[in-house]
């Protein structure tokens, strides 16, 4: 792909889905006919240049018109951004969801990560591939986590057209998802989302309490049961009340970083440069996670209400959420919330009637785990590829268009609603004193009630996966997904909190529990993790990227040999791996030996 604009040419469907998304275009230049007059001066340069966040929206809109992204399609849409064309095929190769080569309409996304791996996804793969035989005109890929673990194995049916067709297979078989990819308007339609809560229905719970129980397509029963309550109650406080009261409350990040909200709240907020932006981050990618997207199905007027609060305590006018595209159910639940706010009065110019504006826009994510970092997360949504930025500056500084931003994930927002209704001391109450408040668990793998649950810190892991139904044969739990650890069936005492995890030697992470019993090769799951560390690297920074490789190439080796030359190998992880965690720029290289490391040391995987 050159730097240059090519000689291809949209296809009229091609065009037809740019133009939907940016309108038609107003002259030569952004590739309309010539006329005389587009001789006399140039139109679009800076204006359209400033249109370059659409470039994301924009292959998406490719990419569901017609299944993937032609050369003359991304030369159109890079005429009509004025992006160079290099630049865009950078972004479109990035993710994992886009193809810039041809495929059929019908694609079938069938998971093979962690708890789909223990569910058989490898034979499931097999027999789909079986069924439908060549020239099917459906294309089988193998995806990783699709966020559906308490349904596992799982599968996503796309039929690209206008409009795109989705379709969820889970728990998925060969017949269900060969007619999930055939025909996505016949496939049985999803379980609710209270499917995923086995505590659905107790009135004890803080943060799931009206998932199961209110329709969440309806604001007026959201509002019956108590919503919009704490947005009420922010405006009598006032921006600095309110950043007061999350910081009373201990309320801290619950994506895994554990930083203080209220002490980013602030410093956001105390900045002087303008305008500032509100980041929900809803790409939880992390292999076992899926607590965000039961609360966006179950209760999508909770986050938007959140993330009212947050943006009028930072002083905020514009929200972005980030969701991931393997959601087609959350999207739609979460757009309709949207639509339905700004409707009633609930976004907009003036919310509630304070004088107070704020709207929210969703932008879709494509398939890269590594933008569940904040600054990759920024870039994605400005344009470019997802790769993190090196801090400082740090976003509360510059962070979305180099402007001061809060990010925080959908848990953290939601857990400002009972801060504000309960008050600070009263949800300080709850947990311990290091880490307040209640947290959400995404259980799944050897249990007999896989699900989102919710419990205070301090909870033990063994309490949990009680509540889960652990099933005979435990061999080991894998704390904080595919970036975590792994512990012993002995250790089940260890207490759920942040400090609590870290003195174990271990990390609790987004809240990931996932258990394995005998019958799971344990090999098997660490080639895995080490695949998915090796496809989702960024490649930015050479520690990440010839890490991951080197990882999971002796990880292969040590599987095939015994003796001595595994223990050479075992010492060239334990090598990589101190290389990795010290020297990588991000998140994903810092934590891509962990689970290996612990199950090398815990569980003796090797021995």
């Amino acid at each position: 792909m050159d730097l240059h604009f090519g000689d291809s040419k949209p296809t009229d469907d091609e065009r037809a889905a740019v133009d939907a998304l940016l309108g038609p275009p107003e002259s030569s230049w952004e590739g309309a006919d010539r006329s005389d007059a587009d001789l006399r001066w140039a139109r679009g340069g800076r204006a359209a240049r400033d249109r370059r966040d659409l470039l994301l929206p924009g292959l998406h809109a490719l990419n569901d018109r017609v299944g993937w992204i032609s050369e003359g399609a991304l030369d159109y849409l890079c005429r009509r951004l004025t992006v160079p064309p290099a630049e865009a095929y950078g972004v479109a190769t990035f993710y994992a969801m886009f193809s810039v080569k041809p495929r059929p309409a019908n694609v079938l996304h069938v998971c093979t990560d962690l708890a789909c791996a223990a569910a058989g996804a490898s034979e499931l793969c097999a027999g789909i591939e079986a069924k439908l035989g060549l020239g099917s005109g459906v294309s089988v890929e193998r995806s990783p986590c699709l966020g559906l673990c308490e349904r596992a194995p799982a599968a996503l049916a796309v039929k690209a057209g206008d409009p795109v067709r989705t379709a969820v297979s889970a728990p998925a078989t060969v017949r269900d998802a060969v007619l999930a990819a055939s025909a996505p308007d016949s496939a049985p339609e999803e379980p609710p989302a209270a499917m995923a809560v086995p505590q659905a229905g107790d009135p004890s719970l803080a943060l799931l309490r009206r998932v199961g129980v209110v329709d969440p397509a309806s604001l007026d029963d959201y509002r019956a049961h108590g919503g919009y309550t704490a947005l009420r109650r922010a405006f009598e406080l006032g921006p600095a009340g309110v950043i007061r009261e999350v910081t009373d409350s201990g309320l801290v990040g619950r994506g895994g970083a554990a930083f203080p909200t209220g002490r980013k709240w602030q410093a956001t907020a105390s900045q002087p440069d303008h305008p500032h932006y509100l980041v929900c981050n809803a790409d939880e990618s992390e292999p076992g996670t899926f607590k965000d997207r039961v609360i966006m199905e179950g209760d999508p007027y909770a986050l938007v209400e959140a993330m009212t609060i947050a943006a009028y305590a930072i002083g905020a006018h514009t929200g972005y959420i980030y969701l991931r595209g393997e959601y087609p159910r959350a999207i739609h639940r979460m757009q309709y919330a949207v639509d339905q706010a700004r409707a009633r009065g609930l976004l907009g110019d003036d919310v509630l009637g304070q004088g107070y504006a704020f709207d929210i826009e969703i932008r879709r994510g494509a398939g890269a785990y590594i933008c569940g970092e904040e600054t990759a997360l920024f870039n994605s949504i400005e344009g470019y590829r997802g790769e993190p930025r090196s801090k400082p500056p740090f976003p509360v500084e510059k962070g979305l268009f180099g402007k001061p931003t809060v990010e925080n994930n959908v848990e953290t927002l939601v857990n400002v609603l009972p801060i504000l209704t309960m008050g600070a001391p009263a949800y300080a109450a709850i947990g311990t004193g290091r880490s307040t408040g209640p947290k959400l668990f995404c259980v799944s793998g050897s249990v007999e009630r896989p699900g989102t649950y919710e419990l205070p810190f301090g909870a033990t892991l063994g309490e949990l996966l009680e509540l889960a139904g652990v099933r005979d044969g435990l061999r080991a739990v894998l704390l904080g997904g595919a970036a975590g650890g792994f512990v012993r069936p002995d250790e089940t005492h260890i207490p759920l909190t942040f400090e609590g995890t870290r003195e174990a030697g271990t990390t609790l992470g987004s809240g990931v529990v996932m258990a394995f019993d005998d019958t799971v090769p344990l090999p098997r799951l660490l080639l895995r993790i080490a695949k998915f560390f090796r496809d989702e690297s960024c490649g930015q920074c050479v520690p990440c990227r010839v890490g991951t490789v080197r990882q999971e190439e002796a990880l292969h080796r040590i599987a095939e040999r015994t003796g001595a030359a595994a223990a050479d190998d075992i010492a060239l992880l334990r090598e990589v791996g101190r290389a990795m965690r010290d020297a990588s720029i991000c998140g994903l290289g810092q934590t891509a030996w962990n689970a290996v490391e612990s199950a090398i040391d815990r569980l003796g995987a090797y021995e």
